[in-house]
């Protein structure tokens, strides 16, 4: 046996103590206002958010997504003791913490980029657009038709209205019972009637759709996670999922803008990301790189608008024979514009750039970033879990350069 202490197990350069020296270099006030002291009032006994942010960010930079497996690793596993110190912690208070910052984490990665920004390290002149469908944790078992849904919530308040009745004839041992059944039925029938509340809007999607439902393909909703939808995945299957839009820097391969939505389809998401990216930063975005799947002749005008550069792939034209790149009589200057330019070899070498760059991003971000599900139900907390993982990515490769730019 040799004594030696906790700090003294990790080197020097140990990721841990890096991410830990990042976190204590930003503001954190969004994490604070919660539990700051106001006047008289003393303030909510908590947690130091340091911790529970470095202990989130480390784990994302290691792939775990769990919250009861972060909780073992805080137990058993150095690095995460070291960042922990004596503070004990459990997997509610993990996974609360987890999705309950959503703006302050928001803030906390236009932080980043604002430091690597003013330092040149990073630039949003050109940016490359990718989704990514991950996903969610609801089963296809628990997408219903609206007469199942309507049944779901008449039992549903039914079952409550019991529950009601029992209440005055419950012995006092088992009150705490009986309340913990009566939250379960109210969150059970509020999940079911968010569920036709996004049923309506599925059914608007799909009579806007040129393949009407079917009676083999009516519009369903989720029980247990209402915003999710079926969608596409890359292996051709459908299955329930998220659709994480992201926007990478061409040059360093920052991820300078993240979204997450239940649209199952890119078209029209290109330009609700530039400006999210272009608000983030405070820069402008001159060119922006997309596949096939955002072409959309609308996003063409509102970005020659906004004076920005779209390298997109122009549709293949449906006669045989005919130039896809040379401009219709129907097209407006900017459509006639991005097609004649998507023909010349100088578009072409830039737009190599979006598959070298935003797809290899996609791909860590599942592999080893703890993006590969969604264990969380609910577009909000599906957010946040992405920008954990955002976050994660940037430490990981610009980390240091932080810690001496704000040091």
């Amino acid at each position: 046996m040799r004594p030696c202490t906790l700090d003294d197990l990790l080197p020097d350069d140990h990721d841990a103590r890096t991410i830990w020296a990042v976190v204590c270099s930003f503001d954190l006030g969004g994490f604070l206002e919660p539990i700051r002291a106001r006047g008289e009032e003393a303030g909510r006994a908590a947690t130091d958010p340091r911790i529970l942010i470095a202990l989130w960010l480390y784990a994302a930079t290691r792939g775990v997504a769990s919250a009861r497996e972060l909780d073992r690793l805080c137990r058993e596993s150095d690095p995460y003791r070291w960042i922990c110190g004596t503070v004990t912690l459990n997997h509610h208070t993990l996974s609360d913490f987890r999705v309950e910052h959503g703006a302050a984490l928001d803030n906390l990665l236009t932080q980043l980029l604002t430091v690597l920004i003013q330092e040149q390290a990073v630039s949003v002149e050109r940016i490359a657009q990718d989704g990514t469908r991950v996903r969610v944790s609801a089963g296809a078992s628990s997408f219903k038709k609206r007469d199942t849904l309507e049944q779901a919530r008449q039992k549903a308040e039914a079952h409550l209205a019991i529950i009601g009745r029992q209440a005055d004839r419950l012995e006092e041992a088992t009150v705490r019972r009986q309340k913990a059944e009566h939250r379960a039925a109210q969150a059970k029938l509020a999940r079911v009637e968010e569920a036709l509340k996004q049923l309506a809007e599925v059914e608007k999607a799909k009579a806007e759709q040129k393949d009407k439902p079917t009676k083999e393909n009516p519009p369903k909703a989720s029980t247990t996670d209402p915003e999710a939808r079926f969608m596409r995945m890359p292996d051709g299957g459908s299955r329930p999922a998220f659709n994480v839009q992201l926007a990478v820097d061409t040059e360093s391969r920052a991820v300078v803008g993240v979204e997450v939505t239940n649209a199952g389809s890119d078209a029209g998401l290109s330009e609700p990301l530039r400006q999210q990216v272009e608000e983030r930063t405070g820069g402008e975005v001159k060119e922006q790189l997309l596949d096939g799947g955002y072409t959309k002749l609308e996003a063409v005008d509102q970005a020659a608008a906004d004076e920005t550069t779209l390298y997109m792939p122009v549709p293949k034209p449906r006669k045989a024979g005919t130039d896809p790149h040379q401009p219709k009589r129907t097209d407006s200057p900017a459509v006639g514009a991005w097609r004649q330019r998507m023909a010349t070899p100088e578009a072409k070498e830039i737009y190599k750039q979006r598959a070298a760059t935003v797809e290899t991003v996609n791909g860590e971000l599942k592999t080893v970033r703890g993006l590969s599900r969604f264990l969380v139900r609910g577009l909000h907390k599906a957010r946040c879990v992405a920008l954990w993982s955002v976050l994660a990515y940037n430490v990981v490769h610009f980390g240091m350069q932080c810690v001496r730019l704000t040091s």
